[in-house]
């Protein structure tokens, strides 16, 4: 019984190797893109969903209005979703400077509000390119001219673009930016390797039309979270092979990481919840496996008491999993100049174990608290 469980756990480990290696290979396939050096031509309009962000929602319009694109090619919308703070004030208040508020009223209850947001956003925009951001987030002066400069240069549908967190004041905080690191590194990885699968809902391009294409978010719309990745994976879908990534630091957008462990929980068991709904199952059959290989290291650790074969078993396993994702994490790390928290992986990956496995299990079965409402 033994030695089964042992071929099952190097087998699973094996996997996981493999998908590293793969990650690493698509990494390593996307190259700084040469931009469109012209005067911009296309009319974009940039969406922002908030609800109570009135200690945020000013930074991020100041850093909008800041951007170096040309205000005639510019149309900003944000969606106040049902906020019960200043948050539709402050925004109301930069009207004077083309900022549109559009604020949500709807009677009958939703789980997600954000697409419907999104909806109605891309309904009232006037743009060709839709180009969704969050309300927390600030990006540099170049963002949108690099973004819409990389869309004319090399005409992809939807483009995914970099986040990363900043001003961090923790430890803890500084070990979500290496994680968070890592899961912006899967996503841009599988489009390098030409197969879209993960984004991220803070620097997301697509073109209007295919929105209405792919008919939004309909079919998806059950699911509170979503709003980028799995509509990524019904453009993928349909368009094959253009959706592109853009490893430009100039494209880059900033956010913060959550202040504790409680926020932080919610927010990943909000990620994993929408897993069911990927469309591409050999994805969702990957993603089983790293569970249960995250499972057997976790296992094997425990059994460790027991027996010292285990603690060896547990050993290679974790000696492997640190090398590999070393591996992966450090050309990322450089692309965002953060190669200092590499250290930290040290203390991450022992405890990445834990989270993988814990919120593998509830981030389905559970619902979950998100901007003050209980969704699933």
């Amino acid at each position: 019984m033994i030695t089964l469980y042992s071929y099952i756990s190097l087998l699973l480990t094996g996997i996981y190797l493999f998908v590293l290696v793969y990650l690493i290979k698509g990494w390593a396939a996307l190259r700084r893109p040469a931009l469109k050096t012209d005067a911009p031509v296309t009319k974009i309009t940039l969406m922002i969903a908030a609800r109570n962000e009135e200690e945020n929602i000013a930074h991020t319009i100041e850093a909008v209005l800041a951007q170096d694109y040309p205000k005639h090619l510019l149309e900003v919308i944000i969606v106040d979703d049902h906020s019960t703070d200043r948050t539709a004030e402050i925004i109301r208040s930069y009207a004077p400077q083309g900022i549109k508020l559009l604020q949500m009223n709807e009677a009958e209850r939703l789980n997600s509000y954000k697409k419907k947001a999104i909806t109605e956003a891309i309904a009232l925009s006037t743009g060709d390119l839709m180009v969704a951001t969050d309300a927390d987030c600030h990006m540099g002066p170049q963002w949108l001219s690099t973004v819409v400069g990389y869309f004319e240069t090399y005409n992809p549908v939807m483009i995914s673009s970099p986040v990363t967190y900043f001003k961090e004041v923790s430890l803890f905080e500084r070990l979500q930016t290496l994680e968070f690191s890592y899961l912006i590194g899967i996503g841009a990885a599988f489009i390098g390797n030409g197969r879209a699968s993960t984004c991220n809902g803070a620097n997301l391009a697509y073109r209007k039309d295919v929105f209405y294409e792919v008919d939004g978010f309909k079919g998806i719309d059950d699911v509170a979270s979503g709003d980028d990745e799995l509509l990524l994976q019904k453009i993928a879908e349909r368009y094959p092979g253009r959706i592109g990534f853009l490893k430009h630091r100039e494209a880059i957008v900033y956010t913060q990481a959550k202040p504790n462990l409680k926020e932080f929980l919610q927010q990943r068991r909000r990620w994993a919840s929408k897993s069911t709904k990927y469309k591409d199952k050999k994805v969702v059959g990957l993603a089983v496996s790293i569970w249960l290989f995250n499972l057997t290291v976790l296992v094997n650790a425990c059994l460790s008491f027991y027996k010292l074969y285990f603690f060896e078993l547990f050993c290679i396993q974790l000696f492997f999993k640190y090398l590999f994702e070393a591996a992966f994490l450090l050309p990322i790390m450089r692309f965002f100049k953060r190669t200092g928290l590499l250290i930290l992986l040290i203390i991450l990956s022992p405890i990445h174990i834990l989270y993988f496995v814990y919120v593998g299990l509830i981030g389905n079965t559970r619902k979950y608290a998100w901007k003050g409402r209980v969704v699933r």
